[in-house]
């Protein structure tokens, strides 16, 4: 399978990536890397993650990784990165929700 990451979630990376940048651009770099190297498993693994209990439909799915939630579906033969969320966050709050949008 293809893993597609939507414009959202690119955008959501960058975010992260300019958020501890301001501390240090290496560590960011590097962050976002291994949390982007991350989704690789879905290519061949994509049912790996936890359906998203607590508000989404059951075709959203998540992985976890170091704190952010990193949400995503299957559709059409490939897999598409949907958000990258803190961990911390309220699913409820974001708007739009990130599986309407598309």
């Amino acid at each position: 399978m293809r893993v597609f990451w939507t414009g959202r979630a690119a955008a959501d990376l960058q975010a992260i990536r300019d958020y501890i940048a301001s501390d240090s651009e290496f560590y960011a770099s590097r962050f976002v890397d291994r949390l982007f190297r991350s989704t690789g498993v879905l290519r061949k693994f994509p049912e790996i993650g936890q359906i998203v209990a607590e508000f989404a439909p059951e075709e959203i799915r998540e992985l976890t990784f170091q704190g952010y939630r990193i949400l995503y579906r299957t559709r059409n033969r490939q897999v598409e990165i949907l958000a990258v969320v803190h961990g911390g966050r309220d699913l409820a709050s974001l708007d739009p929700r990130p599986w309407e949008d598309s």
